[in-house]
Formats: C-alpha cells, structure tokens, sequence
C-alpha cells in the first residue's frame, strides 16, 4: 500500500521542467537578479497566503451573507467574479460541508486547481499517493492526514478536470456566531477549502 502523502515519504524525482527551472533560479540567483531564498519565499507567500486569502474571503461571505451563499452554491464562477476574483479556468463549482456530509476535492488525471481562489496547489495534492487513494480509501487517507470523520459522515470525493474546479466551504466553525466576516477570513485554511482539514 502507498504511503500516505505526508512529508515522510520519498517525492519523486524532479521533472525535466522541474529541474530546468531550478538551474535557471540558481543562475538568476549566481548573477544576483534575485536574492537568495526570493523565489521560494514568493511561491511559500502564494501556496499559503496570497492565494487562499482569495478562496477564505469567498468562504466568510458566504458564512455570513446567506443569499451569497446560495448564489455560491448556484453558480460558483458568478459568485466569485462579485468578489473581483478571477474565475478558475474550466469555472469553479462549491461544494458545502454539512453535518451529514464531508466534500473532499482530489484531481486523479493531473493536478487541475483553482488557482485564483487557492493559489498554488500543495505538493501534495500533485503526487501520486493522494490522487490514487483518496478515491479507494478516503477516510483512511484523510485521518492519515490529521483529518478524522467521523463514520456518520458520508465523505465525498470530486474529481476536478480541465473542464471543472471545485471549492469546498466548510462549516463555519461553532462559536464563532458573534465574528464579523473579517475576524472569520483568518479561520479558514486552504486544507479546509480542499477538504483535507475540517474547522
């Protein structure tokens, strides 16, 4: 059986591209165009900040604004474009958590993502061990994953493709009924919005 997608298996080898890429940045950096550590520090700020800031103020507005939501939920691509966020190639649909139901979003064929809503996908979710379990054996990988559900919870699995993004909207967490949409945006994380974490 694969081992769980977690920063203690072996990644696979870099790509051609990938490894083209990392000699450009080494001379880029050699010939001091960009100081050492910039463009990992621009791709860190993207994966985990700039970008799923994006996706975690589409997710506050639609804790707090109902019929926000519901246009979300209709029509995902529409409902962010009124945010000013770019919409995902392919369009973006949401999926809503709820007591009963658990949305988790994997892409078998790729890595299909919505970028402008999430930024860079994880690493993660590009190798092979995810993309192949999360469909055989999403509860066992998910509490691999520090993400337990319970068996009462039916977990479903999307399948993003070229043709189609998906943005999980987690339960807006309990006792935060009083939080205004700002003080809710820093709650939710973009392993929430994959549907790898739950609030």
């Amino acid at each position: 059986m694969s081992a769980a997608p977690d920063h203690h298996h072996h990644p696979a080898p870099p790509s051609p591209i990938e490894r083209r890429a990392a000699a450009l940045e080494e001379l880029l950096t050699e010939k001091g165009f960009v100081p050492e550590g910039f463009i990992e520090e621009v791709n860190r700020l993207y994966e985990n900040d700039i970008g799923p800031l994006n996706g975690a103020k589409v997710v506050a507005h639609a804790w707090i604004d109902p019929e926000y939501k519901a246009r979300l939920l209709e029509d995902g691509s529409a409902a962010v474009a009124e945010l000013g966020f770019a919409t995902p190639e392919g369009g973006l649909v949401a999926l809503e958590n709820s007591p009963g139901v658990h949305n988790v979003v994997v892409c078998t064929l790729c890595s299909c993502y919505p970028w402008s809503i999430l930024g860079l996908p994880p690493a993660w979710y590009k190798e092979a061990p995810y993309r192949a379990r999360l469909v055989r054996e999403p509860r066992v990988l998910l509490k691999e994953m520090g993400c337990e559900v319970p068996d009462d919870i039916d977990i479903r699995v999307w399948d993003s493709s070229a043709e189609v993004r998906y943005l999980v909207v987690p339960e807006k967490p309990a006792g935060t009924e009083g939080l205004s949409e700002e003080e809710l945006v820093p709650l939710v994380t973009r392993d929430s919005m994959i549907g790898v974490a739950r609030l």
